[in-house]
């Protein structure tokens, strides 16, 4: 029993580690080194839509990286919503959760060092949340100045129930999955679209894990307690709509589609008699 113990331990140790390292190399590093590259070009090195194809890279590699051995948690929002769906234990979603925030927070400072000179060329020093060199932005998302903060919460919302349905879609089974190996491309695709169509009021962070953590470090490297205070106290909403997004996604996906697929033995049937007929 002792001997099982430690092997679950040391297998939740190497999952905690393979979603941090997916994160950290992977999904976080290019999205934030994209938007980096934007804002401190000035529009010369990039425009909108290379920040939405990085965001989509990172996470079609992140999951090709720890698809395997975790699930590819990369979303804090849907390893709560599995959790309350009983798919998760306790000490699998603590591992997942600490895992994707020590992973944000350390690309969020890899992307701080990688641009340190043109930060502090662009600002002169003044590291601020709003302003003609705002550059908070570069690490969390913020609110368009023209946007309401229920607004801004709808977005948020409705932006993460696309994705869990477009997640469930792609991984359904029971449904018409896409192949194995194409599933994290398509994930990727998922979140350019996203990111595409319902990237103007908020930035579409539809993720807790890819917001809080650089949020957290950009009030520890210099920009102060205005990135929780900004934009009345805007920081929640990240963390908060996904969360409710994923759970309502989920109810409207086994509402509208899973309740009504075939149960697996008779889709396994029907397979079998197509076959006879082919034959």
């Amino acid at each position: 029993c002792r001997e099982d113990s430690k092997e679950a331990q040391s297998t939740t140790a190497t999952r905690t580690l393979l979603t941090l390292l997916s994160l950290f190399l992977f999904t976080q590093v290019f999205g934030l080194s994209s938007v980096a590259q934007v804002v401190l070009g000035k529009g010369n090195s990039g425009q909108y839509l290379s920040i939405n194809m990085a965001f989509g890279i990172g996470v079609t590699l992140g999951i090709y990286a720890a698809g395997g051995i975790s699930g590819a948690h990369l979303n804090a929002a849907i390893t709560i919503t599995q959790w309350v769906l009983g798919n998760l234990s306790w000490t699998r979603l603590a591992a997942y959760i600490t895992g994707q925030f020590l992973g944000s927070f350390m690309a969020a400072a890899t992307v701080f060092a990688l641009y340190y000179d043109a930060i502090y060329d662009f600002t002169q020093g003044n590291l601020t949340v709003s302003g003609p060199t705002a550059t908070a932005m570069i690490f969390s998302t913020y609110p368009a100045p023209s946007v309401s903060l229920q607004g801004a919460f709808f977005t948020e919302f409705t932006a993460t129930v696309m994705l869990i349905l477009g997640v469930l879609v792609i991984h359904d089974e029971r449904n018409n999955a896409a192949l194995k190996g194409a599933q994290p491309m398509l994930s990727g695709m998922l979140v350019l679209g996203i990111g595409l169509g319902m990237g103007l009021n908020t930035g579409y962070a539809i993720n807790p894990s890819r917001d809080l953590p650089p949020r957290i470090f950009t009030a520890m490297a210099g920009w102060g307690m205005d990135v929780f205070t900004a934009d009345h106290s805007w920081w929640w909403v990240p963390v908060a709509a996904p969360i409710l997004g994923c759970l309502a996604g989920v109810f409207i996906y086994k509402a509208c589609i899973d309740f009504h697929n075939e149960p697996d033995h008779e889709t396994e049937n029907k397979k079998e008699e197509a076959g006879t007929e082919t034959s």
